[in-house]
C-alpha cells in the first residue's frame, strides 16, 4: 500500500494555533525548532524539527480546539533532563512522569495554545 502512493520521507504534523507568531517564538525558544518560512497571507509557518524529514506547520485559526488530535511525541535520550529545561522555561506538564518498567518513561506537557505533545525515553536498549 505504501508504494503505491509514492511517499517521499518527509512528513508534516500541523498545528492549530491562535497567534502565529507568538507560537513560532515559543516552538523555537522553548523545543529549539528552526523556522522554515512564514506565508503571512495565510497564517501559516512551517518549522524543522531535530527529527530527518519531519516537520512542524503552524496553522492560525480564530478558535483553536487543542482536545484530541494527534499527540506529538518526542524522543529524547534523558527524560529528566529534557523535563528540566522545559519546566525551566515554564512549560506546564501533565503530572508526573509516567515509567512502564523495561519499556518506556512518559512526560505529557502541552503548547501555549493546549496542544499536547509528549516526551518519550526507551528503556529496553
Amino acid at each position: 500500500m505504501a508504494d503505491s502512493l509514492g511517499y517521499n520521507g518527509g512528513l508534516t504534523c500541523s498545528i492549530g494555533v491562535s497567534d502565529l507568531d507568538a507560537s513560532i517564538a515559543w516552538y523555537t525558544d522553548v523545543l529549539g525548532l528552526s523556522l522554515l518560512y512564514k506565508v503571512d497571507e495565510i497564517a501559516w509557518a512551517e518549522l524543522s524539527s531535530p527529527v530527518e524529514h519531519v516537520n512542524v506547520g503552524l496553522a492560525q485559526r480564530e478558535s483553536v480546539d487543542a482536545a484530541g488530535g494527534a499527540t506529538l511525541t518526542w524522543g529524547v535520550k534523558n527524560i529528566d533532563a529534557a523535563r528540566g529545561t522545559l519546566e525551566s522555561k515554564d512549560v506546564r506538564f501533565d503530572g508526573e512522569t509516567m515509567t512502564i518498567p523495561d519499556l518506556v518513561k512518559l512526560a505529557t506537557f502541552f503548547d501555549p495554545d493546549g496542544n499536547k505533545h509528549m516526551l518519550f525515553q526507551e528503556l529496553q536498549k
